[in-house]
């Protein structure tokens, strides 16, 4: 299917085209259809002769209605612009010209309606006017046919057109993240909630998960089923006019201008950086505007940065990305000031002297098509996840982007990284100078002082500043067997060791060698003694040797036996036993005794 969007001027004959082609009344009120003025949206569909299902959408042309027109063109990939042939071009018709160039919509066809009231000569000229008119516009070189609903005069040439221009239109992406901008939200007896809008991309089927961004605020809703063109159907796909049945939500808390979305997949944003495609310079419009974009109108604040870019700040949060086109309007004459398009749907904070500049020079040269490195680069590290939801990874291929670097499901720019580097090397080895015995700098301290927006960056960095890891500290490639002056007792100890490898030193020799808790530590660490309970020290070896003689006793044996075999004391032998025990290599049987687990 496709969907056609009117446009043209108050009482240009756009309903009554839509009827004559389709059978089907579009003024869905019956104040419309009394007084022969369309008010809000309507919509009817029929099937070209190619075998082509249509969709209208029919949009009010009265000046006092342009909202409501912009929500029914906005998300509508074609147009038929109707101008009346006996009328011309009028004011109206500016204001619809102008939307159409500000939602670049490049796809459609130019009806002179009410052809049976003019002459050839007439024709010629209000067509030649049109035409100067949409020069501008993605409709320059669209066709153009005169028709007549009341005798049917044109209408198999319009159709045709029709069929020709839907024939060029790019196939829309059928996969991926689905954004469903509500025009209408109704309640049918038996059924519950229905809301209507226009497919523009992905497929919707019954049972999908969504969520609803609403006016006051986000909430999971359920499809319970839907139709398109009033036929049931179990999925959707672009481009569609859908109506979808919802669980668990009432008609009253979904307005038009809010939207579906696939969960989890869209940004939320308040804050824009745009730039200007058409109208108005932003030098020179209001401060407070209204924004369109899909079917939602919102009240905005506008902050120029010369005059094509600017800073907009929305009443309300949209699902809004890179490449979104913004329709300007001024609340207080009901025209369009000019269109606009998203460069930065996440625009960091303005808060010191200085920060509007230096956001606006980045907004000035970024490119219209994505500026992934500035969005990182503004930021330093930014998740995967949130680039996706903002437009910025569609199809990217991070290996040779230059600038960035990709850690787990982070996109991190490098000049950030390299400095996160050497800012933990510099500390680390700030600290092996300041205290040799120090066991490193803990990950926590490492955390903290790089600020990492994620402790999962860590290893990366400490990977990268070519330092190691273990045991919960960052420390200096080969920093573990360094224990300055201490080496020297320590060698001291090794040597009445290699006489009696049991004979552990009391607290007051190790004292007199300048040994302690801190220097222990480091030459623990450092594989050079090890600590049992008590205070006792031996070397990494000795639990070994214990094993060999421990192993020549009758089993099991006792806390004395085994002293005896180690030609030690009692308040080395008990910590050393525990620790054997510790280690599976030895099992204590009861108070007095213990076996060697063979």
């Amino acid at each position: 299917m496709h969907v056609i969007a009117t446009a043209g001027h108050v009482d240009s004959g756009k309903s009554t085209l839509v009827r004559a082609l389709t059978g089907m009344e579009p003024d869905r009120w019956e104040e419309e259809r009394r007084r022969g003025l369309t008010i809000d949206l309507g919509y009817a569909w029929t099937t070209l002769p190619s075998g082509q299902d249509v969709a209208f959408v029919d949009v009010p042309g009265h000046e006092r209605f342009l909202g409501n027109m912009l929500a029914g063109i906005g998300p509508a990939p074609v147009v038929c612009f109707v101008v009346a042939a006996d009328e011309g071009w009028q004011a109206q018709s500016s204001d619809h010209r102008d939307a159409v160039l500000a939602l670049g919509i490049e796809h459609g066809v130019v009806v002179l309606s009410r052809a049976d009231r003019a002459s050839e000569q007439r024709l010629a000229d209000v067509l030649a006017r049109t035409r100067a008119e949409l020069a501008g516009t993605g409709l320059r070189a669209a066709p153009a046919v005169a028709v007549s609903a009341i005798d049917g005069t044109g209408l198999p040439e319009l159709r045709a057109a029709l069929d020709d221009v839907l024939a060029r239109v790019p196939a829309p992406i059928t996969t991926g993240r689905v954004r469903l901008w509500v025009d209408r939200s109704f309640t049918i007896t038996g059924s519950g909630t229905v809301v209507t809008g226009t497919l523009a991309a992905g497929t919707l089927a019954r049972g999908d998960r969504m969520e609803l961004i609403g006016h006051d605020n986000s909430r999971p809703v359920v499809i319970r089923g839907l139709q398109s063109c009033d036929t049931a159907r179990d999925s959707v796909e672009p481009v569609s006019r859908v109506a979808l049945n919802l669980r668990d939500v009432p008609a009253a808390e979904i307005r038009r201008g809010d939207a579906l979305v696939t969960p989890d997949a869209w940004p939320s944003t308040g804050v824009l950086g745009i730039h200007r495609s058409s109208g108005v310079a932003y030098t020179d419009v209001p401060e407070q505007l209204m924004v369109h974009v899909g079917t939602a109108s919102v009240p905005a604040r506008l902050r120029p940065f010369g005059a094509d870019h600017a800073r907009l700040v929305l009443d309300r949060r949209l699902p809004l990305v890179l490449g979104d086109r913004l329709v300007l309007r001024d609340p207080g004459r009901h025209s369009v000031l000019g269109g606009a398009r998203i460069l930065d749907a996440d625009p960091p904070p303005l808060l010191r002297r200085g920060d509007g500049a230096n956001w606006a020079h980045r907004l000035a040269g970024m490119d219209p098509a994505g500026d992934l490195l500035g969005e990182v680069a503004a930021r330093g590290a930014v998740q995967a996840d949130h680039l996706n939801r903002l437009g910025l990874l569609s199809g990217q291929d991070p290996d040779p982007l230059p600038g960035l670097r990709v850690l787990g499901e982070w996109w991190v720019h490098a000049p950030v990284l390299e400095a996160w580097q050497q800012r933990l090397r510099a500390a680390v080895e700030e600290l092996q100078q300041r205290d040799p015995l120090a066991p490193g700098l803990s990950m926590g301290a490492a955390a903290g002082l790089l600020a990492l927006p994620d402790e999962r960056l860590l290893r990366h960095v400490i990977d990268g500043a070519q330092l190691e890891a273990d045991g919960g500290h960052v420390r200096l490639p080969g920093s573990q067997g360094m224990i300055g002056a201490v080496g020297t007792a320590v060698a001291e100890l090794e040597r009445r060791f290699t006489a009696d490898a049991f004979h552990a030193p009391e607290a007051d020799e190790m004292a007199a060698l300048g040994l302690g808790v801190r220097e222990l530590a480091a030459a623990e660490r450092t594989g050079r003694l090890l600590r049992l309970g008590g205070g006792v020290v031996l070397l990494p070896t000795a639990p070994a040797m214990a094993m060999r003689e421990l192993a020549r006793l009758e089993q099991p044996f006792t806390t004395s036996q085994a002293r005896q075999a180690l030609g030690t004391t009692r308040r080395v032998a008990v910590p050393l036993l525990e620790y054997l025990d510790s280690r599976g290599w030895t099992r204590r049987l009861d108070a007095g005794h213990r076996t060697v687990v063979r």
